[in-house]
């Protein structure tokens, strides 16, 4: 027996213990990057959207937050934000629910400041410390627009949320160029087993392995990789049609039915699975290797084609790759293999070909990236594993190319999105109607100037300047003889007719002649579109300005989930609009 006494065996650490279904999600390389991150939140109005987020980006770990929130703590907050009790009356907002949310993480460090945004904006270096910002609406045009500016200036996210009774709306603001390596595609879909393109060595191994297939014993007949079957099958197949694999329905219906008359069916309780397995495999397995367009995207994109001293390391391995798919037609294999029914000594001789011939595309990859640096005369060198995981995940990364937040205005332009935006309104059951009707609330805000009343009279609230409330008069000329809620439908109309304008179309007689036709869907059409924004709308006055917590719950959630997904680089966020509907119990992503 040894004296030498075997190394203590380590369980998780008391971190991995806690956010371990999380880590599952996003690994240590994405829960690194949400600890180093400080999210900004500029809270206002009720305020409870706004620390809704903080709490879902707390519990997960964020690293740092700050709010900036000048309003103090009166009784109607107490009924709305669950961060907030009685001992927090008449103190500052900002204050307490910083204290609450850093009582449910104290690994998390938070930090309140109880002025204006625009007092913390003198500062030019104010937005410096931060990696991400969140705007809660109401907040004044000019604010936003000075924000917004800085975040595409500086590369920095910028999220924009405005919950309103049962309605809320998301945007986010990306940079110029966002681009994703770990989207984390369907399991299905990240496998790439270059069943049409077997490289030499898969070849060699398919032909031994399958050479004397009728020989086989039942035992091992039944536990040859469904890989190494379907490439035995595919050369049978070539051998009777010119040297070419099945191609469409059709003739993979056919290649089905060849596999499976070599399954051996005679033996009591199947064990023929991997028959089973080869068979399912066909119709997907069998497509040629495609580059996706996301891929292409990137590959095709001026950053990636025009590499500079200061280009990103995301753009010099895209040059690489791209380089690398130019001369093979194809992207570096992953190299991962999925579960299948095999000898384990099989199975692993056939994952050590996936994986030699991943590490020799990778080689290659890198190779390039190390001659483009010496070329563009890079000090720094790009970390081999950076190289390895872009390889790994080629054929699913995405690049999100990212605009300012919509700034709202009567005469605001729609650009390359108004096509789209005018089809998408044909459609009765969409909710961007619901979009029109949030911009022209932040016109009315805007317009009335009751932002910057509200902030300078005492005791009066962001929530008293909305619509709906009086307790500030309207100072808009064209409207002031008109309540609120057709103060906001004009503004809503006047939007409507820009956007048709920029479809060569003019709003009004489009909707005269619907309903003139007599035809009744067209008038329904017609009466529909205004119908609906108006219905958004006097949902809005109802509201008061108030939000309700469930809703706000519901939407710091989602907003939570893509901030994450920014932070970690990890998944796909929505570019760049969400609407959520809390009557209808429905949400809709959309390209603004």
């Amino acid at each position: 027996m040894s004296d030498v006494t075997p190394p203590p065996l380590h369980g998780p650490s008391s971190k991995e213990k806690k956010y371990d279904r999380q880590l599952r999600l996003w690994a240590a390389n994405g829960q690194a990057a949400l600890e180093e991150a400080h999210v900004l939140l500029v809270n206002s109005g009720c305020g409870v959207v706004g620390v809704e987020t903080l709490k879902n980006l707390v519990l997960p770990g964020v690293g740092n937050f700050t709010i900036v929130d000048p309003e103090t703590v009166n009784v109607a907050d107490l009924g709305l934000n669950f961060f907030l009790d009685e001992t927090s009356l008449g103190d500052s907002r900002a204050k307490h629910c910083c204290r609450f949310l850093q009582e449910l993480n104290p690994d998390v460090h938070g930090q309140f400041i109880s002025e204006p945004i625009e007092s913390c904006l003198e500062n030019p270096d104010f937005l410096k410390p931060y990696t991400l910002i969140v705007l809660s609406s109401p907040i004044s045009a000019s604010t936003r627009h000075a924000i917004s500016s800085y975040s595409q200036e500086h590369r920095l996210p910028l999220f924009y949320t405005h919950s309103l009774g049962f309605f809320s709306h998301i945007s986010i603001s990306l940079p110029a160029t966002f681009p994703i390596v770990e989207t984390h595609p369907e399991i299905t879909s990240a496998i790439d087993l270059r069943l049409p393109d077997p490289w030499p060595e898969l070849s060699s191994l398919a032909e031994t392995k399958t050479r004397s297939l009728d020989q086989l014993s039942n035992h091992e007949h039944g536990h040859v990789p469904y890989v190494l079957l379907l490439l035995h099958y595919i050369e049978i197949w070539k051998a009777t049609h010119d040297g070419k694999p099945p191609r469409n329905y059709t003739e993979k219906s056919e290649f089905r039915e060849l596999v499976r008359r070599g399954a051996r069916v005679d033996e009591q309780g199947g064990g023929e699975e991997n028959f089973d397995e080869a068979i399912g495999a066909v119709l997907k397995g069998l497509n040629p290797s495609t580059i996706s367009s996301g891929a292409r995207e990137v590959f095709e994109a001026k950053e990636c084609r025009e590499l500079t001293k200061e280009s990103a390391d995301f753009w010099i391995i895209a040059s690489a790759i791209g380089s690398f798919y130019e001369k093979h037609s194809l992207l570096p294999l992953p190299g991962s293999l999925p579960d299948m029914k095999a000898q384990s000594a099989d199975y692993i001789q056939l994952q050590n070909v996936y994986k030699s011939k991943a590490r020799k595309d990778i080689a290659e990859v890198l190779t390039t990236v190390r001659e483009n640096e010496k070329r563009l005369g890079r000090a720094n060198m790009i970390d081999e594993k950076e190289v390895e995981l872009f390889c790994k995940e080629a054929g699913h990364i995405k690049l999100i190319r990212g605009r300012p937040l919509r700034m709202a205005r009567r005469d605001s332009r729609w650009d390359d999105r108004a096509q789209s935006a005018y089809q998408e309104l044909q459609n009765p059951d969409s909710l961007l109607p619901l979009y029109i009707a949030f911009l022209a609330y932040d016109i009315y805000t805007a317009d009335s100037a009751r932002m910057s009343k509200s902030s300078a009279l005492e005791g009066v609230s962001t929530t008293s300047a909305a619509p709906g409330n009086q307790e500030i008069p309207l100072e808009d000329p064209e409207n002031a003889e008109l309540n609120d809620e057709e103060v906001l439908f004009n503004h809503a109309i006047s939007i409507l007719r820009e956007l048709w304008k920029e479809n060569d179309k003019d709003f009004d007689k489009e909707m005269l002649e619907k309903t003139d036709q007599g035809e009744e869907e067209n008038e329904e059409e017609a009466k529909d579109l205004k119908t609906r924004v108006r219905e958004f709308i006097q949902e809005f006055i109802r509201a008061g300005g108030s939000e309700l917590h469930n809703i706000s719950a519901i939407t710091g959630g989602m907003m939570a989930q893509e901030i994450i997904k920014v932070i970690t680089k990890q998944y796909v966020p929505i570019d760049n609009s969400c609407l959520f509907d809390g009557v209808a119990s429905k949400s809709g992503v959309f390209r603004l």
